[in-house]
């Protein structure tokens, strides 16, 4: 079994969550799994393992997960992008659309270099507004977003269309 059967086969479906119609792709499931963890470390970064990557940058909270484990094994720092009001430190924000309300993310000031190469990474990508949300952050300090990586895209969602205005390399591990 590969790792896309694998991971498909471990994330649980919540009907009805976090509101009615919407069917939550649940990944906690697979954190239980040690060995499929690592697995899908190595699957998030072989799309990349051609580009020059200065940091990850990892979107709250699901994005934490993989995100760390990948600028770990890329030797890079890793960079936590919060909602508003969560880093203690002088931070930059943009505000954003969801597809149900708005919100802010920020990150610190001092967290993104001039002039890096940035890879984006979250757990999941339904309409793409908090990764590009992200991207913008990255853009606001002068440095480049080389990609983004998802462990899951909802292609009904039509996010990757936003996000390959940014860049053209919009990569996941599963897609439904």
């Amino acid at each position: 079994m590969n790792t896309e059967e694998k991971v498909r086969g471990l994330i649980r479906d919540i009907p009805n969550f976090p509101k009615e119609g919407i069917i939550f792709k649940d990944i906690t499931p697979l954190l239980e799994h040690p060995e499929v963890t690592a697995e899908i470390t190595s699957a998030l970064l072989e799309p990349f393992r051609d580009c020059e990557i200065d940091a990850i940058l990892g979107i709250e909270s699901r994005g934490f997960f993989w995100g760390l484990l990948m600028a770990q094994a890329l030797e890079v720092p890793f960079i936590p992008v919060r909602k508003e009001g969560k880093l203690p430190y002088k931070t930059i924000k943009h505000k954003y659309d969801l597809e149900y309300g708005s919100a802010v993310i920020e990150v610190h000031e001092d967290a993104i270099k001039v002039g890096s190469k940035v890879l984006v990474h979250d757990d999941l990508l339904a309409t793409g507004g908090t990764a590009e949300a992200a991207a913008r952050l990255v853009e606001q300090r002068g440095a480049e977003v080389v990609g983004f990586s998802f462990l899951v895209i909802l292609n009904f969602l039509k996010g990757k269309n936003v996000l390959s205005k940014i860049s053209n390399k919009v990569e996941a591990v599963v897609e439904y």
